[in-house]
């Protein structure tokens, strides 16, 4: 019965007249309550809610914990890209009554202390990407690509220039395409090379005077750092174009280079990808974005700024493109960010680039001779692998591999991205993780490797759930229990 009910919705255990708590009586006088509470706008019944008892619900929300992978339990090879180990110690910092309970509507003189973190913050992320003026607002990173653009257009508008292109690698984020065409532009794909990088010829074809942004990830999907971006970024400053850097993979440049020192005019952070802010189901995002000086008057307002020994929230920006979040933007998240950041110092920072790029480079050596890598023998942060080969001779696909991690206590890495390599297995460690855990994910590769296809096709074979048909979910979500 038990086994049963850690798996029963809390709808099919629920039984009329169970409780978690015990109301007082109402202690409003029945003649005030119409008054106080027009009828038409009660009810006419209660929600239809499951009524379970404390202990059940408990072990309900436990149990379904347990079915659950976490940063906290689980190694996950894809890393940066959505899961990397959170301290423990920013999250009590960014915790304290005097961070938490602070309210976006206060006066700026009664929450001087967070103006000021967040005035730094800005500062240290210009500093960290060598550029001069950063917006705290957007609220991930999609949106800071999104801001950046509008940003991007607000500049030309200004200029009374025409441009209408944005211009982004094949290998890129999903996501670059669709900011430029929801900031208003037409976007070109610019073709990658043999070896994985642009294609310099198509970038020179397809650069024209209507151009208006270049998108790039350097280091790229790939894992690899394009050494073309200081050619790059003189073919479009050429053009009058602005290059925009996708920051997704900051961690693996961290105090080696800046993305204005080799030409970015603009980029975004992803503070739980760089400086370790929860992310997804753990907590909101958080997108800043940083910009050249010419192109700060369009941020979005509000800024942080310093009046003599003041901060302040400085809204008085006539080119401001506007809010493009509530308030300030998700400010636990920065506040998390900054701590890692105070926490680690410069020299710290370039340490969490080093052995970014040293757990993945190691893991590539561990794997590369019995899995396909199409690009480098050497990678930044990051490489892809691919089951290409393995499923020609062996029926073995990429999902196969990733379902059956599953098994072994090992999230999956990303799959089937980028989509310049067929079957690819996006293989990202990040820093945090030890060489023991990425042995033991290198030996279980290894031994999926040379295991049977029929089994491989049925695995998970330990979770409660093994293959839902994901197409369907996605396309025909049930949001509703029925009975």
């Amino acid at each position: 019965m038990q086994a049963n009910l850690a798996t029963e919705l809390l709808f099919e255990i629920s039984e009329p007249g169970r409780r978690t708590h015990r109301l007082p009586p109402c202690d409003v006088p029945a003649a005030q309550l119409n008054t106080l509470l027009p009828a038409a706008h009660l009810a006419e019944s209660p929600p239809p809610l499951p009524e379970v008892g404390e202990i059940d619900l408990i072990r309900h929300f436990v149990n379904l914990s347990k079915r659950n992978m976490s940063i906290d339990t689980n190694f996950y090879p894809l890393g940066s890209c959505t899961m990397k180990y959170n301290p423990k110690r920013h999250e009590r910092l960014a915790a304290l009554p005097g961070m938490a309970d602070l309210h976006p509507l206060q006066s700026d003189a009664s929450c001087q202390g967070m103006l000021q973190m967040l005035w730094e913050m800005q500062n240290i992320l210009a500093q960290i990407a060598g550029l001069d003026t950063v917006a705290l607002q957007p609220a991930a990173g999609a949106q800071g690509e999104l801001t950046a653009l509008l940003v991007a257009e607000a500049y030309y508008r200004d200029r009374q220039e025409k441009r209408t292109k944005v211009l982004i690698p094949d290998s890129a984020h999903g996501t670059n395409p669709a900011s430029a065409a929801i900031a208003g532009f037409d976007t070109v794909a610019i073709k990658s090379g043999a070896n994985g990088l642009v294609d310099m010829n198509d970038l020179k074809a397809k650069l024209a005077d209507d151009t208006a942004v270049f998108m790039m990830t350097n280091p790229n999907t790939l894992g690899l750092f394009d050494p073309q971006i200081a050619e790059i970024t003189r073919l479009l400053h050429e053009r009058g174009a602005l290059v925009y850097l996708d920051g997704a993979n900051m961690n693996a440049i961290l105090g080696i280079t800046r993305p204005g020192d080799f030409g970015a005019d603009m980029m975004h952070y992803n503070v739980h990808k760089t400086f370790t802010g929860p992310h997804g189901a753990g907590g909101p995002g958080s997108g800043p974005i940083a910009v050249r000086a010419d192109l700060a008057p369009f941020l979005p307002a509000p800024i942080v700024v310093k009046d003599q020994d003041q901060f302040k929230l400085d809204y008085d920006r006539p080119k401001s493109i506007g809010r493009v979040r509530s308030f300030f933007g998700n400010v636990g998240i920065l506040l998390r960010g900054y701590c890692y950041i105070r926490t680690l110092g410069p020299a710290g920072l370039r340490e969490v680039t080093e052995n970014a790029v040293l757990n993945a480079n190691y893991l590539l050596a561990r794997l590369k001779k019995d899995f396909e890598v199409p690009h480098g023998d050497r990678c930044m942060h990051e490489f892809v692998a691919s089951a290409r080969l393995l499923k020609r001779e062996k029926r073995i696909s990429a999902m196969d591999i990733a379902k059956r991690l599953l098994d072994f206590g090992f999230h999956a890495p990303t799959v089937y991205f980028p989509l310049v390599v067929p079957e690819a297995m996006m293989i990202e460690p990040t820093e945090t993780e030890s060489k023991t855990t990425l042995d033991a994910f290198a030996d279980t590769m290894l031994k999926i490797r040379e295991e049977d296809a029929q089994f491989l096709h049925e695995a998970p074979h330990t979770l409660a759930i093994s293959r839902p048909d994901e197409i369907k979910a996605a396309k025909e979500p049930r949001l509703r229990w029925k009975p």
